[in-house]
């Protein structure tokens, strides 16, 4: 099937105390939007690329491709009010009977392993969503009260999560609600069951700015 990613990229970076959005933050000498775009590419070099990014950023997006000789092929589209607006968006773009996959921009570490595994399980099965086991300890808060629950019973989950695409454009023409926080909750809510497949756990999302550290430090030690 043919594969498509729509590279969600509408963050603005307020938590990074940065004037640039995260996505376009230099990690290694180049924007970790290109970072994440060149993972895709590398992995499956037939895979068609759409980027959603806020209207008002498509300059300077187009100003830092120019900048780095960025030459990848890729579709922009407009981002929405929320991530749900902004992957229905991006799902536009895409036709039938392909497997989409929907990735953050803030998570270049992704691996080749782990986008492999989920375009091949959501081909074979419907859907698949990266998930990693919890190492610390999780307590469940009531109020001013809290209880220990037990962690093998949930998961970190990740992205890319992928998607027939006729299964996940007709979940996403559900009426948006606060709680689908993924796209894998939205196929849910649609009554499909989630498949979980194993992530890797250098994949962050670059969310602040101790995380653009600890994402220099771990590339830093996969190119060393």
């Amino acid at each position: 099937m043919k594969k498509y990613v729509i590279i969600v990229a509408g963050g603005t970076g307020n938590r990074m105390k940065n004037a640039f959005p995260k996505q376009f933050i230099e990690l290694k000498g180049k924007p970790i939007l290109m970072h994440t775009i060149e993972k895709f590419t590398s992995t499956f070099s037939d895979i068609s690329v759409i980027v959603v990014l806020a209207k008002s950023l498509n300059d300077d997006w187009k100003n830092l491709c120019a900048k780095h000789n960025f030459t990848i092929q890729h579709q922009l589209i407009d981002g929405g009010e929320t991530r749900y607006h902004s992957v229905k968006n991006g799902l536009s773009l895409v036709p039938n009977a392909c497997v989409v996959g929907i990735h953050d921009a803030a998570r270049p570490l992704v691996s080749k392993q782990t986008i492999i595994s989920a375009f091949e399980t959501a081909e074979v099965r419907g859907n698949a969503s990266p998930a990693i086991p919890l190492n610390d300890s999780i307590r469940y808060l009531k109020g001013k009260e809290s209880c220990a629950v037990d962690r093998s019973h949930y998961s970190i989950i990740q992205t890319p999560q992928c998607f027939h695409s006729d299964l996940i454009k007709k979940a996403f023409l559900k009426e948006y609600k606060p709680e689908f926080t993924d796209d894998a909750t939205v196929l849910e809510a649609f009554g499909e069951k989630i498949n979980l497949i194993e992530g890797n756990r250098e994949n962050i999302k670059i969310t602040t700015e101790q995380d653009l550290v600890l994402a220099s430090a771990l590339m830093e030690r996969r190119f060393s």
